[in-house]
């Protein structure tokens, strides 16, 4: 599997967003573990990252980015990776 770079940027190049990434909450990871998550794989700054975390704990859910499909599954399966429950969905 070839790998790429991933920036925090990446739009479909007519600049539309084809997916949206999805956090979902659960009863095992600390508000700490999320926002540190969110920061390093979707590029949050510390307060967005805060907002996302607080959203899905009270609503059970938040989108958490938009862009392009590959972009976003990459950053789902490292969410996931670390513990988090996410997915894609297209828009």
């Amino acid at each position: 599997m070839k790998e790429s770079t991933l920036h925090k940027d990446d739009k479909l190049k007519n600049g539309s967003v084809s997916s949206t990434l999805i956090l979902y909450n659960d009863d095992i990871n600390t508000f700490d573990h999320v926002i540190k998550s969110l920061v390093e794989v979707c590029g949050h700054d510390s307060v967005q990252a805060e907002q996302c975390a607080l959203i899905v704990h009270f609503k059970g859910s938040c989108q958490i980015k938009s862009g392009m499909l590959e972009v976003l599954n990459a950053m789902s399966r490292s969410l996931n990776a670390k513990g988090l429950k996410s997915k894609v969905e297209s828009l």
